[in-house]
């Protein structure tokens, strides 16, 4: 596995789900599960909308910086503040591009990029679509380079890796398995060629997070694994039908090429060709919640 920016990455996390809002933060990050190594608590958030997270990466001061010893990405964890606020975030400055990369796996691929504009660009497609799974994320320079700067996550319970480990089973599975169906969807719109157990976090309630983007967007026009469409959210399927090359443009085309949007569009028509064909028992609300009977024994604990 090329690496675990898990628990590394990304510490606390958001906890509600929104749309043009992000929940309030605990002021308490954890490396992602309760293997990793303890960090110090920071002092309580205030609820941020994307739009101020945005603003807070963009300026606040950096204040202190460490390495984070997982992955191979130079990533960096800083402490920032505005005077107001105290928060941390993560900084990718990877920007590598080989003719030719060779896979620990054997695989091969051709026209090979690993940059941290694809971080931004996968936020930024997140919210278009009304998927909300991708902390904000901005572009900034960190010691005079192009980096990207992303929001420190709240509330981590654990990361992938670390549920596989300990087998820790969901509380609500259908709520699981539909913020998963939403993964794959996800993955295979960007076409993102690294996502493994080290870049999937849940929060505390059990909300499902993506970080780490850098391996996306690449120019593939048709799906990798078409199977792995075969659910999605009703609001994000039709943010999904909404896109179009004129606002790709104008929100990522700093960060993707006329190419990748191109066929970043190609997929997404395959996507929705492939739910409107499964019909309408295909879409689900994703936010739904299991609901405990009144009188179970669950309800009286």
């Amino acid at each position: 596995m090329r690496r675990s920016l898990v628990a590394a990455l990304f510490g606390a996390f958001l906890s509600a789900v929104v749309v043009a809002q992000q929940p309030a933060t605990t002021g308490t990050p954890s490396p992602a599960a309760a293997a990793s190594q303890p960090t110090a608590a920071q002092p309580a958030v205030p609820k941020l909308s994307d739009a101020e997270m945005e603003d807070f990466l963009l300026h606040a001061k950096v204040v202190k910086t460490k390495g984070i010893s997982k992955g191979i990405t130079g990533t960096v964890r800083a402490t920032l503040t505005d005077g107001k606020i105290t928060h941390d975030a993560h900084i990718q400055t990877i920007d590598e591009r080989q003719q030719q990369f060779n896979g620990a796996n054997g695989g091969v691929e051709f026209d090979f990029r690993d940059s941290w504009t694809f971080n931004i660009a996968a936020y930024k497609i997140d919210r278009l679509i009304g998927l909300n799974m991708v902390p904000p994320s901005i572009s900034r320079s960190h010691r005079s380079t192009p980096a990207a700067f992303t929001w420190w996550i709240d509330d981590v319970l654990m990361d992938e890796g670390d549920k596989v480990k300990n087998k820790v089973e969901a509380p609500d599975r259908n709520y699981y398995l539909r913020q998963r169906a939403m993964m794959y969807l996800f993955d295979e719109l960007i076409s993102n060629v690294d996502r493994n157990q080290g870049n999937i976090i849940y929060t505390k309630d059990w909300r499902l997070w993506l970080i780490d983007h850098t391996r996306a967007f690449r120019k593939n026009s048709t799906l990798k694994v078409p199977a792995q469409i075969s659910r999605c959210d009703k609001q994000v399927f039709e943010g999904l039908k909404a896109l179009d090359r004129e606002t790709l443009k104008r929100e990522v085309g700093k960060q993707l090429d006329d190419g990748q949007i191109k066929s970043l569009l190609a997929r997404r028509d395959a996507i929705v060709k492939k739910l409107e064909a499964l019909g309408p028992s295909a879409l689900f609300d994703r936010n739904a919640r299991a609901v405990t009977p009144p009188g179970s024994a669950a309800a009286a604990r």
